[in-house]
């Protein structure tokens, strides 16, 4: 695995890669996990290589939230990475991805409005920023994102065709499923700062979720249903909910009902300092 920290030699890599065949990015945030492990496995059988970002974005941290306690691990990172396979590790410094006198910013309207837009302002802007700079940095054919972040995926997926991306093309953007612990807590780097009492009460959240979602797919009332899940997660362990919201799939518009199109159930929810976020099919 070649590890790259300057742009340059990081395009001429990318383009020896491709001759090859496609090559696939996974980008992260590093503390990597079996959820990000995944990613790379799934993007091994789309593509010829892999390449593999770590760079932690304080573009989309919030003032009072955790990018100072965020894990960093880039050693240990790297040797799971390269024990996947992975050909390509891009790691910049912050200075290079946001250089004195910086002053662009990348915002996608609709989708990244309401629930975790609302919750954490400004933070997809970071997202999408970041994300389309890593694109234009690494110009891969496609990109893998785990679906746990569903509204970033929906971010990135509506910045990609609305700014003719082409490395990747919107279509090239892959979602990839939820990896999910024996409870079915979904897998975060985040979770490592529960305590273990926090921990157990965490299971809640999948097993609300999961209750919801089936109701509501057997034509309970939405608003109810999702009333009653809330009140299971505070009487569960949870300090507060963000949202728990059923939404069009695509467009994350709210729905009071189900209708023709896919939907999804989102939630966020605070244990302790700890934000949990995950969501559904319905």
């Amino acid at each position: 695995m070649q590890t790259m920290t300057q742009l340059d030699p990081l395009r001429r890599t990318v383009d020896a890669l491709r001759v090859d065949g496609p090559v696939a990015l996974v980008p992260t945030m590093g503390a990597l996990h079996e959820g990000h492990l995944s990613l790379v496995r799934a993007a091994k059988t789309h593509a010829a290589h892999v390449a593999v970002s770590i760079f932690i974005n304080p573009r989309q941290f919030g003032a009072n939230e955790d990018l100072d306690k965020y894990p960093r691990q880039l050693a240990a990172d790297s040797a799971l990475l390269e024990a996947e396979g992975v050909s390509l590790l891009w790691a910049p410094e912050p200075t290079l991805m946001y250089p004195q006198g910086y002053a662009t910013n990348v915002a996608v309207s609709g989708v990244s409005e309401g629930l975790c837009g609302t919750a954490r302002p400004g933070h997809f802007d970071g997202v999408a920023t970041v994300v389309c700079k890593l694109f234009n940095q690494v110009r891969p054919d496609l990109a893998l994102f785990g679906e746990k972040d569903w509204q970033q995926l929906a971010v990135i997926r509506r910045m990609a065709r609305d700014l003719d991306l082409t490395l990747p093309h919107a279509e090239a953007i892959i979602g990839v499923p939820t990896v999910r612990e024996a409870d079915g807590l979904a897998l975060s780097s985040r979770n490592a700062y529960l305590s273990a009492e926090q921990r157990a009460a965490a299971a809640e959240l999948p097993r609300a979720m999961r209750w919801a979602a089936e109701r509501i797919a057997r034509g309970a009332g939405v608003e109810p249903t999702l009333r009653e899940a809330e009140q299971s997660l505070l009487a569960g362990g949870f300090d507060r909910i963000d949202y728990i919201a059923l939404c069009d799939a695509q467009s994350l518009a709210p729905l009071t009902a189900l209708g023709g199109n896919a939907a999804r159930l989102l939630v966020a929810a605070r244990i302790g300092a700890t934000r949990l976020i995950d969501n559904i099919p319905v």
